[in-house]
């Protein structure tokens, strides 16, 4: 079985796809998709975040939300907003955002070769949103958010990707983010099989984001057998991919003063106060703001080791000197103390949650690097929670895969 395939997806038309595309269902909460779905019935947030159309105090993971999700999908497709191809097919997806731009492929990827590990994991998952994915896709009988993969340097693969993008686009939409979302249909049989070697010659692949939604598939896969294979997925060369920072804000000082703090923290870094707010510019550098200043941190050389790729990632550094030791906090994932705040919102939104009193601190992080992202996940290792934010993101709607 190869590592990919085509596949026949359900899509919008051409000149209703601006009123569909959506942000990804897991970066808005429900009052914010009810807001951005307001008098716009294409809205994939109607499949992706159904919530929305059934009364607010529901509990998102009812039953009868998923239900919505398959009533609103089936009115979508019976007014023709959204068509499926009548054959298997490849889709190159462009990403255009600020200077950048990443061209990937979308693709039906291999369970098999995910449970083997040749399609790489570096997180963990929880069971809540395992199961709110797997009934999304056992309601809508189809995987309606693409998992975003990387893949190791393919000169051969960017190749065609360039070349099946040369003509119009099929889709082109520019979203109120600014991010433009363009999409070639590929149907010519030749560059189908040459994609599809060129991928399968390739060592692994690595999940970058859509760690739940590969996950529920599998689930999926194993209880309806062949008909659930695959998972949607879309393919992009590693170093196209953007990563952005994923800072750290604390409510409390843990029962220190600020020049308490201070002179704990003096017996690891290097701290010199800044007139402007600090931006990283190493995994052991850091920024901080405390009682209304920033600070730059610099860890010390002999604290960083060479030859762990989790130990040398910028989240575990500040984790191991300064969250755990200082402030006590072992379980970022449970502890309500901290908070995160994605690199998007920019460094201004650490040091107006500390100045407005609701944040006790902030620490701003160099962004984590794709090759240390595969490094970890070559070696089988779990990355921190909340080390990684992708921009910009692949729209919900673009492209789904039905489930035959």
């Amino acid at each position: 079985m190869s590592l990919i395939r085509p596949f026949r997806a359900l899509r919008p038309t051409s000149d209703r796809a601006a009123e569909i595309l959506a942000p990804p269902y897991d970066v808005l909460s429900s009052a914010e998709a009810r807001q951005r779905a307001k008098d716009k019935p294409w809205s994939f947030l109607h499949i992706s975040k159904p919530e929305i159309d059934l009364d607010p105090a529901i509990d998102p993971h009812d039953q009868a939300v998923y239900a919505k999700a398959a009533e609103n999908l089936k009115r979508m497709t019976a007014a023709g907003v959204l068509i499926r191809d009548p054959k298997p097919c490849y889709y190159v997806y462009r990403l255009t955002w600020r200077d950048r731009r990443q061209t990937g492929l979308a693709a039906a990827a291999s369970i098999a070769d995910y449970a083997s590990n040749r399609i790489r994991k570096h997180e963990l998952t929880t069971p809540v949103k395992e199961d709110d994915r797997v009934r999304q896709i056992e309601a809508v009988n189809a995987q309606t958010g693409p998992v975003m993969i990387a893949y190791p340097p393919a000169p051969h693969v960017d190749a065609l990707l360039g070349r099946a993008a040369t003509r119009s686009p099929d889709v082109d939409v520019t979203a109120d983010d600014g991010v433009r979302h363009q999409l070639w249909v590929v149907d010519d049989p030749d560059t189908i099989a040459a994609l599809t070697r060129a991928v399968d010659a390739l060592p692994q692949l690595y999940i970058a984001d859509g760690h739940h939604r590969s996950a529920a598939a599998a689930r999926v896969a194993q209880a309806r057998g062949a008909g659930a294979s695959h998972f949607l997925a879309v393919l992009f060369p590693h170093h196209e991919m953007t990563i952005l920072d994923y800072n750290r804000v604390i409510r409390d000082l843990n029962g220190r003063t600020a020049d308490e703090l201070l002179a704990a923290l003096r017996e690891r870094f290097a701290i010199a106060p800044s007139d402007e707010p600090v931006r990283p510019a190493a995994a052991s550098e850091f920024g901080m703001v405390l009682a209304g200043r920033w600070h730059r941190l610099a860890l010390r050389p002999d604290l960083v080791p060479a030859d762990d790729p989790i130990g040398r990632l910028p989240i575990t550094l500040l984790a191991r000197n300064v969250i755990e030791p200082l402030f006590g906090i072992d379980d970022p994932r449970t502890d309500k103390r901290i908070d995160f705040v994605g690199g998007g919102r920019g460094l201004a939104e650490l040091a107006r949650r500390v100045a407005s009193g609701e944040m006790a601190v902030a620490f701003a992080l160099h962004p984590t690097r794709m090759v240390d992202l595969m490094a970890v996940a070559d070696a089988g290792g779990i990355m921190p929670p909340k080390s990684t934010w992708f921009e910009p993101k692949l729209a919900d709607g673009m492209v789904n895969h039905v489930l035959d």
